[in-house]
């Protein structure tokens, strides 16, 4: 059993690190198995050597958030400690944001996987990203899309689903095609008109800069200058997600997103998602992001749903 004192001459830094109702320190403990107390301005930390080494990198990395941030919620500390497990606890990037909402709110990632998904976009041609929902995966994508119009770095944003949804057959709901799938381009919109506003973005649709098309659309063109993501890409078959990535034009950029475990296809039918993956991976120029539940930024209850139904299915396949 080892004890570190640590003297902190702004006691602000202690209450922000013991959040709310100590749901920081909590969540520490839970997962180091150390118990953190503060007297005053000291700190103190007890466990086993190995724990508390930990848990002081931990909190020298929290102090440095706190400094820059004004506050620490779970997630930064959930962030801190994956960095630990991962080897080194650096703060450096944390701050960064993705992109801005219209209404000046800083979009920034929330996880270390969130993170290297958002690297592997900055440094590739084309990322894949495979993850349960919840992740950020859309939503990520579509905040480095929006960076990358606002820095003249394409000329048109190109977002696209294919139209099958949770074995609801299409063809029996009114309108045309684009009428049919625009209800599960939805999180799209949603996510495009709260980062450009919804008369900016209202214009930008009219003048074609932002395309949300469903993905039979794509067959024949070639899209250049264009941030293009594909959405719901576990439910390609391996000839669509070929046509798709083959209309990647000069100066674009493409992003795939996909549950592997919600694939929708018709019986017999194999995801393109999983193959293109197994095909393309250390390609140069392409990567590979796995995102898993401990990724999930929504209601915490949904990562307890998405690593029950992982329990399950493991339990299923033996």
């Amino acid at each position: 059993m080892r004890i570190e004192n640590t003297s902190v001459e702004d006691v602000g830094l202690i209450s922000a690190l013991f959040g709310n109702m100590d749901e920081n320190v909590a969540l520490l403990g839970k997962e180091l198995g150390v118990t953190i107390n503060a007297l005053g301005s000291e700190l103190i930390v007890s466990g086993e050597d190995e724990a508390v080494d930990g848990c002081m990198k931990v909190i020298d990395g929290a102090f440095s958030l706190i400094k820059r941030e004004g506050t620490l919620r779970p997630y930064h500390v959930k962030m801190l400690l994956d960095m630990l497990y991962d080897g080194k606890v650096d703060v450096s990037e944390l701050s960064d944001s993705v992109a801005v909402t219209d209404s000046g709110k800083p979009i920034k990632c929330r996880t270390v996987g969130q993170r290297k998904y958002v690297k592997a976009i900055a440094n590739n041609g084309l990322t894949f990203c495979i993850g349960p929902a919840g992740t950020g995966k859309t939503y990520l994508a579509v905040a480095k899309a929006v960076t990358a119009y606002r820095n003249k770095e394409v000329e048109k944003i190109i977002l696209t689903r294919p139209a099958v949804e949770a074995g609801e057959r299409l063809g029996f709901l009114p309108g045309d095609l684009q009428q049919k799938v625009d209800p599960y381009l939805r999180p799209l919109y949603d996510a495009l008109q709260e980062m450009f506003g919804f008369d900016a973005y209202s214009k930008m649709i009219e003048r074609g800069v932002i395309e949300v098309a469903p993905l039979a659309y794509m067959r024949g063109r070639t899209l250049s200058n264009a941030f293009i993501i594909l959405d719901e890409a576990q439910n390609t078959t391996g000839e669509q997600m070929k046509m798709f990535l083959t209309r990647m034009g000069d100066g674009s950029k493409m992003v795939v997103t996909g549950d592997t475990t919600q694939i929708d296809l018709p019986k017999g039918v194999n995801s393109g998602l999983l193959q293109a993956v197994t095909i393309l991976n250390g390609v140069d120029g392409v990567a590979v992001c796995k995102l898993s539940a401990k990724d999930v930024v929504r209601n915490s209850l949904v990562q307890k749903i998405v690593n029950a139904y992982e329990s399950f299915s493991k339990k299923q396949n033996k």
